[in-house]
């Protein structure tokens, strides 16, 4: 899991998910110590138009953790002509 997935956190991931919940990863929390195959995250719990509700830090199963989607890595966009874009001052005031 990293910065920008976003999971579905079910019963298989912990008994307290029984009604399911999606989230948005902020990161994981290495420094807290766990039972060997659990794990704490901080996240973003979202709502069901995928707007971030609460923030909340999680102890899950990760075998239990559903992977959604995941953001794409930024990349820069370049015009398709080969030309350098012309940029014109603004006048600002």
């Amino acid at each position: 899991m990293t910065a920008g997935d976003v999971v579905r956190l079910t019963i298989d991931a912990s008994v307290q998910f029984l009604r399911p919940i999606s989230v948005r990863i902020i990161r994981e929390l290495p420094e807290r110590i766990t039972y060997d195959g659990w794990v704490w995250i901080e996240g973003y719990e979202l709502n069901a138009a995928g707007d971030a509700r609460t923030r909340r830090e999680l102890y899950v199963r990760r075998e239990g953790v559903q992977l959604v989607k995941s953001d794409p890595p930024a990349t820069p966009t370049r015009p398709t002509t080969g030309r350098p874009v012309r940029r014109t001052p603004s006048r600002v005031g």
